[in-house]
């Protein structure tokens, strides 16, 4: 049976400059942690991740990012992820920062160790001059296991002064691999946001075809919309490869961890113009990383400039392009999925 996890889930983002901006963010988790059916248990441990988190950011980057979302797994049981991420001058000793109890300035939860022990998963990244991300994951009930090939990170963000993003990705997983899709609708605004929403839904008809099919039915079914550019990519666990088609400029990229390989789109429109529709073919080890992007992120970034974080949560991976490479002038959107090493 297969799992869609897409971003028609909303995703929560907190520009994080100012005291009330924690309040607002806190405030933000524990009404998605009710509507989830959270006890007051877990419900307060979130409450105490986004606070710690947060407030963290203002005392030692002064401006950050909070993003809150429903967790982005494969896992039927209700979960809550947190994301927060800043450009300030990085931790020198992360492992010592973690320890329970230790607070440098004074912060609410005693310190970076309350989001470790608060959450069910956990991970972190920091380069000493170039900021620190921070994932967070709570799970309604006792953590369950995960039934998914890949690990799966995503953030989506629309342009200044609109509220939905014309930008949108979804995956889907099985016992023989997944498929992902990124899209990028026409424009932005509303219009641009239900080319993108019917892209995930080709997806959601064809969870395990191949990507020119995905895209084909995309094609039909986005002739009523604007159009929308659109990336499609099936990881085939048994063979250890990953299938590619894409029509416009969604960009994909592979990462093994030594080589960064760009994957080749055709020009045209998904919907309304969509002359060829080419396969390719790459190795896809366990380990590596398929990273889908909208253009509304740049295109020079290289994940083997930043040390050590492919091999962090790809959430992580996922904030650290957003904060690096929005073009702030568009939709913007970034996904990252990992084949598990097990």
């Amino acid at each position: 049976m297969e799992t869609l996890i897409s971003s028609l889930s909303p995703q929560l983002n907190f520009a994080i400059t100012h005291a009330s901006d924690v309040s607002a963010a806190r405030r933000a988790g524990q009404k998605l942690a009710d509507a989830l059916g959270f006890d007051d248990v877990k419900a307060g441990r979130l409450a105490i991740i986004i606070t710690e988190a947060a407030t963290n950011i203002l005392k030692h980057a002064g401006e950050g990012t909070v993003a809150i979302m429903r967790t982005q797994s494969g896992v039927a049981m209700p979960g809550v992820d947190v994301v927060a991420i800043d450009n300030g001058p990085g931790i020198a000793d992360l492992d010592f920062a973690l320890r329970d109890g230790v607070s440098t300035a004074g912060t609410a939860g005693t310190g970076l160790g309350a989001l470790r022990r608060q959450a069910d998963e956990f991970d972190a990244w920091t380069r000493h001059g170039g900021g620190s991300a921070f994932f967070m994951r709570v799970w309604q009930g006792a953590a369950p296991p995960e039934p998914c090939g890949i690990e799966v990170g995503a953030l989506c963000t629309p342009l200044a002064g609109e509220e939905e993003s014309g930008d949108g990705w979804g995956v889907t997983c099985d016992l023989d691999g997944a498929t992902l899709v990124g899209v990028d609708g026409l424009g932005h605004g509303p219009e641009a946001a239900k080319a993108a929403a019917g892209a995930i839904q080709a997806l959601q008809k064809r969870p395990a075809a191949r990507p020119a099919e995905v895209l084909q039915t995309a094609h039909e079914l986005l002739r009523i919309t604007r159009g929308a550019a659109m990336s499609v990519a099936r990881i085939d666990y048994s063979g250890g490869d990953i299938r590619f088609a894409g029509i416009g400029n969604v960009a994909a990229v592979v990462f093994d961890g030594t080589a960064r390989r760009a994957l080749v789109s055709h020009n045209g429109i998904v919907g309304h113009n969509m002359r060829k529709v080419q396969e390719f073919t790459a190795p896809f080890p366990p380990g590596a990383l398929c990273v889908l992007a909208s253009d509304g992120i740049q295109t020079q970034w290289d994940i083997g400039a930043y040390p050590g974080l492919h091999v962090h949560a790809p959430a992580l991976v996922a904030a650290v392009l957003m904060r690096d490479f929005i073009r702030r002038r568009d939709d913007a959107m970034v996904l990252v999925a990992r084949r598990r090493t097990s």
